[in-house]
């Protein structure tokens, strides 16, 4: 009797550590699915992996909304005619496959997601080489406003030093160029000045000789 007591214990004993042994080796198996999931899904761009997962959805939604569910919501007509209960079924996939599907596009476009989700892969690519933390709030948001005001004021600070030094040159230009029409003016006048006095001279050197002349001459 004792023997066989301990035959069943010893076998029991061996059954469990069986099963514990069994237990960590699915535990161990699953752990590394995930990590390789982890690590595939860390891999594939955002946009890619949107999309397995709202196909993933489907597929469960689907799966969830099986026949016997569905029939079991229309007893009456399931047992009267199963097989119109059965395409009523399979038309009730389809169009929930297609509207679903459909929803997931218009998401996709009107959020411009895969814009975003591109831009976000950018990003992760280019912050593999850096080694700082990111930014992080400090949970002071006034300082937080205040860090992000100081580089928006420092940028317009720039921004209007440059559009200074561009106004300042326009007007040195524009002041070169009243300048030199004054310049240009102001030879005109001496022109017409010295012209006018030339003219005057002329004159006056013709009523001389005029002058000079007998009347008979003269007439």
């Amino acid at each position: 009797m004792e023997e066989t007591e301990k035959k069943t214990e010893s076998h029991s004993f061996e059954n469990n550590a069986d099963k514990v042994g069994i237990h960590e080796n699915v535990s161990s198996e699953a752990s590394a699915r995930r990590n390789d999931g982890v690590k595939s899904s860390q891999s594939k761009p955002r946009l890619k992996l949107f999309q397995k997962v709202m196909e993933k959805s489907l597929q469960w939604l689907v799966d969830n909304a099986g026949f016997d569910r569905f029939s079991h919501y229309l007893q009456p007509l399931s047992k009267q005619n199963p097989q119109l209960t059965e395409a009523m079924h399979k038309q009730f996939i389809s169009q929930l496959q297609t509207l679903v599907q459909k929803e997931i596009g218009s998401v996709i476009e009107e959020g411009n997601l895969k814009v975003k989700l591109e831009e976000l892969d950018k990003l992760e690519e280019l912050a593999k080489g850096i080694s700082e933390p990111a930014w992080r709030p400090s949970g002071v948001p006034e300082q937080d406003v205040c860090s992000d005001l100081v580089s928006y004021y420092k940028k317009q600070e720039e921004y209007m030093r440059l559009q200074l030094k561009k106004l300042q040159k326009e007007n040195a230009a524009l002041a070169q160029k009243v300048q030199a029409g004054r310049e240009s003016i102001t030879d005109t006048e001496q022109g017409i000045a010295s012209a006018v006095e030339e003219w005057r001279t002329s004159l006056q050197d013709l009523e001389a000789f005029v002058l000079t002349l007998s009347p008979s001459e003269s007439f």
